[in-house]
């Protein structure tokens, strides 16, 4: 392996553990479910493509190549429609607790 795709490896390889470090402090510091599911899907979505490259770049052959990218391309799919899924049960979660304490407080005016 030549001298520069080395230190683009290693480049790469650090820029997707800062991703994954950034996702993981989003989940942890952002408010509300809608902020840290932007930030992990987002963040850790970069950080695994950045990773997957830069081992694609120290690959010795090409299969190795193919099954990683095929992998980050499953998880990608994976973790868009989670992503989908749990923000719409939170909103539909939400939508139900506001329509229950409207009728709580309207009950309780009688």
């Amino acid at each position: 392996m030549s001298e520069w795709l080395h230190w683009l490896s290693w480049l790469l390889l650090a820029s997707g553990t800062f991703f994954f470090v950034a996702g993981t402090a989003g989940l942890l510091r952002f408010p509300d479910i809608y902020t840290r599911l932007h930030a992990v899907t987002k963040a850790d979505t970069l950080g695994l493509g950045c990773i997957v490259l830069g081992l694609c770049l120290r690959a010795e052959a090409w299969q190795p190549v193919v099954m990683m990218l095929l992998i980050w391309l499953l998880i990608m799919a994976s973790g868009a429609t989670a992503c989908q899924l749990l923000a719409r049960y939170a909103r539909e979660d939400q939508a139900a607790t506001d329509i229950r304490e409207a009728d709580n407080e309207g009950a309780g005016r009688r």
